[in-house]
């Protein structure tokens, strides 16, 4: 440890060193307990040590704490070491006291006293050193200590830049932990205005500090907007030349500028003041501007910093959603990573052209990227920015692109990661509903979801085809039809046999005139299924089974032979048995008139919002754009619609 020996402290480096040479776990504990006893006898000795040997031996303490040992003396000296007027000294001080007091412990009144006296020091490295001490222990004790003290060394015209600067970010620490410590009224312009300090350092705490205020209270600190957009004008028009010191590979200030441009987002565009909006979109230009000219040097901070204040402005640019030129300038510079190199910046600009796809002015422009975005979607090789194409294609999707990305995404499904295919699914169903002019196309797209990624249809899926296929006549023959051919094929996934039981139990009449899907066909090819479902399903199935008596007498002794073998064995699962005794109880007894009335068509259901778009936003909380489909009720699940017709 270099810096421990130029300190002089060499028994310190003796000590790290035996330390590290040690060759087992007991060696070490057996040379932590000589040392840790031997600094007690120094601690508890008759000899008076001086500055540097408590220094030394409370980092030898710390060290140890550091290797998960507990530490439980040396706290006084730590504290007598505070009011050195050594700075290293003083620092080891503050060091021991951040990492290891209490915030309970009987010392804390000592270490607050020490801590106001540096504060009141006229030496910056004193009251610095208090400050960090102040923000790493950060407890509502020190909030309540130094809630009066910080507030007047931040806004003071005597305290110093490197004072200031910290004191503006051990106040914000403090914030987090005690939102009451911010003083109101005229301090909050005097907080405010620190933007218009000369000194960038301050600036960029105080600006840390102002954004965390400003969610708090955004009315009473709206005034940081006309500031804010001044300070960043400044910057964003300077040379890299003229801000040397805050300078980042030819870029300048760029921290500063995206907690600006962070800060403004808190707020909607400045519409009081007509100079102040004129300038902000100035600025936004100019950031627009210089991302197009080549780069000043080919290192990766360059671009890393160019990128970081162009894609934070973009951000201000989607915020606002006020500027159409400059939401179609943004969306062509973010078309223009989608191809680049670099995995994160075609990931940033996807995400952002999620946003923009929902704004009117941008909408179009977005559009036109659908071939790469499809592109991106297939050929990328990192499942994120994959996962981040699709939701693009989501939220660019509307009625003039609709078939096309859902046929898309439907062939991407097939080969799509299991970690995203739940939400592809929730998401194509979704389009294909809102954007569906032909409700067979609708159809055709749910059983293909089911057909390619069974696994990951929700009930919310499956239960909302039958809610539309219900609601329209006009559909109801071809759903019929297409479930029965779908039920054909030798590998069948469960949730396609629930809907087939479904749809056929209601309108399996419409498809009986066909020889090919006669009353007898449609039973022999459900009930062949029957076997490797679930309870839950085949629970549906036999409902299905006595909705078929209704439709087809002609099947009655078929449906019954089935009830009477389910109704004599000894199944293992009681609900099943009981329902096919009941089932084939009311098939015998009941005459016509009261099963067409007990089996009675399902009636259409009632509007009410949309669960599936619900189930997505819950799976993608704030990452999905609003959408306007309005959804009918749920029908009622399969073992409470069956237990309704059996208790009738």
């Amino acid at each position: 440890m270099p810096a421990v020996r130029g300190d002089g402290m060499r028994g310190l480096a003796v000590f790290i060193s035996d330390i590290r040479n040690c060759k087992s776990k007991e060696a070490e504990i057996k040379r932590i307990n000589k040392e840790l006893a031997n600094i007690r006898s120094k601690f508890k000795g008759d000899k008076t040590l001086d500055g540097y040997q408590k220094k030394k031996y409370v980092c030898k303490l710390l060290f140890i704490f550091l290797l998960g040992h507990d530490i439980d003396f040396g706290h006084m000296e730590a504290v007598n070491l505070l009011s050195s007027n050594k700075y290293s000294e003083k620092q080891i001080g503050y060091l021991f006291i951040s990492v290891l007091v209490n915030t309970n412990s009987e010392l804390i009144k000592l270490i607050i006293q020490s801590i106001k006296n540096d504060l009141a020091s006229r030496n910056p490295i004193h009251v610095n050193l208090a400050l960090q001490c102040i923000a790493n222990i950060g407890s509502r004790e020190m909030a309540e200590a130094f809630g009066n003290e910080i507030p007047k060394l931040l806004v003071s015209g005597d305290t110093m830049d490197v004072v200031k600067q910290s004191a503006a970010l051990c106040l914000l620490r403090l914030f987090r932990t005690s939102q009451e410590i911010i003083p109101g009224g005229e301090w909050t312009s005097r907080i405010i205005h620190l933007l218009n300090d000369q000194h960038m350092g301050v600036v960029t705490a105080a600006t840390s500090l102002i954004d965390a205020l400003v969610k708090k209270n955004p009315e009473e600190y709206k005034g940081c907007v006309s500031l804010a957009v001044s300070r960043l004008s400044r910057i964003v028009t300077a040379s890299y030349t003229d801000l040397q010191d805050y300078t980042y590979y030819f870029v300048p200030a760029p921290w500063l500028s995206v907690k600006l441009l962070r800060l403004l987002q808190n707020y909607t565009p400045p519409a009081e003041d007509p100079g102040v909006r004129g300038r902000l979109n100035e600025c936004l230009e100019t950031i627009l501007n210089k991302a197009q000219e080549p780069p000043k040097s080919k290192k990766v901070q360059h671009s890393n910093a160019k990128n970081a204040v162009l894609f934070e402005a973009i951000s201000l640019i989607i915020h606002n959603d006020s500027e159409a030129n400059l939401l179609v300038r943004a969306c062509n510079q973010l078309g223009q990573f989608l191809s680049n190199r670099e995995t994160n910046l075609r990931y940033l600009a996807l995400e952002s052209m999620c946003h923009l796809a929902t704004s009117e002015f941008s909408h179009e422009a977005v559009k036109k990227h659908q071939e790469v975005v499809i592109l991106s979607m297939k050929m990328e090789k990192d499942v994120s920015v994959r996962q981040q194409a699709v939701d693009l294609l989501y939220a660019m999707c509307d009625k003039s692109n609709a078939e096309e990305i859902v046929q898309e995404m439907l062939n991407y499904l097939e080969t799509a990661d299991y970690s995203i295919r739940e939400e592809m699914v929730l998401k194509v169903a979704i389009l294909a509903e809102k954007y569906a002019t032909d409700y067979t196309w609708y159809v055709d797209v749910i059983l293909n979801l089911i057909r390619i990624a069974g696994d990951y249809v929700s009930e919310e899926v499956w239960y909302r085809v039958i809610q539309i296929v219900i609601n329209r006549d006009e559909v109801q023959g071809y759903a019929a039809k297409t479930v029965f051919e779908a039920l054909q094929a030798p590998a069948c996934h469960e949730n396609m046999v629930k809907v087939g039981g479904y749809i056929l139990g209601e309108f399996g009449n419409l498809i009986a005139g066909d020889q090919r899907s006669s009353p007898s066909v449609q039973f022999q090819l459900l009930h062949s299924k029957y076997h490797l479902c679930s309870p839950m399903t085949r629970a549906l199935l036999l409902s299905t089974y006595i909705k078929f008596i209704n439709l087809f007498p002609e099947i009655r002794t078929q449906v019954q032979e089935v009830f009477k073998q389910h109704s004599n064995l000894r199944s293992a699962d009681a609900e099943l048995q009981q329902r096919a005794s009941e089932y084939l109880q009311l098939s015998i007894i009941a005459s016509s008139d009261v099963l067409a009335t007990v089996l009675e068509e399902m009636p259409a259901f009632p509007e009410r919002e949309s669960s599936i778009l619900a189930v997505l936003k819950k799976k993608k909380p704030g990452r999905v754009p609003e959408n306007d489909i309005k959804e009918n009720k749920s029908p009622t699940p399969v073992a409470n619609h069956s237990n309704e017709v059996n208790n009738t």
